[in-house]
């Protein structure tokens, strides 16, 4: 098992900078594909971002690709979401999440999850 702990949100104008952290206990960290998924209001959860439990291939969201950076830190047991040119539309509450799976988008394929961190992005 692992959990999660999201932090790093917050409230920022349109085409700022924030870098979400979400922070792993547990010693098989490398062993799980981990992703970012955000939920605005009214919307259903949503897929952000995926990276590979080695950290050497990461997938995206079309609405994120070329602003938004997946990374993590094995040694730390931390996951990072760099998010840049934010947009109002980016406003949501943040989770990460960890699977055994690779290539999927779905938030079934997910075991583990984080409690959430909002970000909130004025126009």
């Amino acid at each position: 098992q692992v959990q999660l702990v999201e932090s790093g949100g917050g409230l920022v104008h349109a085409g700022g900078s924030l870098r979400l952290s979400c922070a792993a206990s547990g010693r098989t960290f490398s062993m799980y594909t981990m992703g970012w998924f955000r939920q605005a209001p009214g919307k259903e959860r949503g897929f952000v971002a995926a990276i590979a439990g080695s950290g050497g291939s990461t997938y995206y969201a079309d609405s994120v690709k070329g602003r938004f950076t997946i990374s993590r830190d094995n040694a730390k047991n931390t996951l990072y979401l760099r998010m840049n040119s934010l947009e109002p539309e980016d406003t949501a509450v943040y989770y990460c999440a960890a699977t055994n799976a690779w290539g999927v988008r779905s938030t079934y394929e997910y075991a583990y999850w984080g409690q959430g961190t909002q970000v909130t992005v004025s126009s």
